[in-house]
C-alpha cells in the first residue's frame, strides 16, 4: 500500500479507480497529452489500461498518486508516479491545465523525490521527457533533477533527467509526511 504524502500545499494519496473519470477528462484535453501521443483514439481500451495501472502491484513504496490541495482534498489536480522502468525508478507527473503554472507539479515531484530518497532509500530516480516538453523539463529542473542525455522511451526519443540521493537537496524539502 502506498503512503499518503503531504507537502506544503498538497496531499498525495494512492490513486484509486474512483479517480478514473477525472483522469480521463484531463487526458481528453489535447494540450495535456500532446507530448505523449495526444488524446486516446480508443477510449474504452485506454480506460482499461488506466484501470490496470491503478490496480497494478508495484514494489513497496512505488506506484501512482493522485494529488489535491490540502485545503480541498476532494479536488483532483493531477497525478504523479514513481514506477519501475527498465531497471530504473522513473518519476512522472500530469496536471490539469486549469492549474498549470502554479508550481503544483514541481511540489508533487519534489515530495516524491523526498519519498524516494529519504523514505525508500533509492540512490537514483530518472524522468523521461519528450523533446519540446519545456514545462516538464522545467518541473524536473526545479525539483532538483539534472539532464543526463538523450534516450528512448518506448522507442520514442526523449530527454533523460536524473536525481541522485547523494546530491539531492529535496530530501529535507517539500513539507511533512
Amino acid at each position: 500500500m502506498l503512503p499518503v504524502l503531504h507537502s506544503e500545499r498538497l496531499v498525495l494519496r494512492p490513486r484509486v479507480l474512483g479517480d478514473l473519470a477525472q483522469i480521463l477528462a484531463m487526458d481528453a484535453d489535447p494540450a495535456v497529452t500532446r507530448h505523449v501521443g495526444g488524446p486516446p483514439t480508443d477510449w474504452a481500451a485506454y480506460a482499461r489500461r488506466l484501470a490496470e495501472r491503478i490496480e497494478a502491484r508495484h514494489p513497496s513504496g512505488l506506484g501512482y498518486w493522485s494529488f489535491a490541495p490540502r485545503r480541498a482534498p476532494e479536488q483532483f489536480l493531477g497525478w504523479a508516479s514513481l514506477v519501475p522502468y527498465e531497471g530504473e525508478v522513473e518519476i512522472g507527473w500530469r496536471l490539469a491545465p486549469t492549474v498549470w503554472g502554479q508550481g503544483f507539479a514541481t511540489e508533487a515531484a519534489t515530495r516524491l523525490l523526498r519519498h524516494a530518497f529519504a523514505e525508500l532509500g533509492l540512490a537514483r530516480v530518472i524522468a523521461t521527457i519528450a523533446p519540446g516538453n519545456d514545462r516538464s523539463r522545467r518541473v524536473a529542473e526545479r525539483a532538483g533533477m539534472g539532464f543526463v542525455g538523450a534516450g528512448l522511451y518506448e522507442g520514442e526519443p526523449c530527454m533523460v533527467y536524473e536525481a541522485l540521493a547523494a546530491t539531492n537537496t529535496t530530501s529535507s524539502a517539500g513539507g511533512g509526511a
